[in-house]
């Protein structure tokens, strides 16, 4: 199963907006786990106030705004 991790911090309305646009698209084919960068300071000095970041692996696909192109085409087989 793919798993993505979606680069978030507690109220972050972009993050909640994201994740909620994100769930209808994975429809059982993938995860995502959600992890708060302020509770990691490397993750927080990589992404600081770029926010929400939703990754797979080390590729970020994403930043602000869903692609749902992008995670369409990683779930089809198409993407990274």
């Amino acid at each position: 199963m793919i798993r993505f991790t979606l680069y978030s911090r507690a109220g972050c309305h972009l993050c909640d907006v994201m994740l909620a646009a994100l769930e209808p698209l994975l429809e059982g084919r993938a995860s995502v786990d959600v992890v708060d960068i302020d509770g990691d300071p490397a993750l927080r000095a990589r992404y600081g106030r770029r926010i929400p970041v939703l990754a797979h692996g080390d590729q970020d696909l994403c930043q602000y705004h869903l692609d749902s192109a992008a995670v369409l085409a990683l779930l089809d087989g198409d993407g990274a």
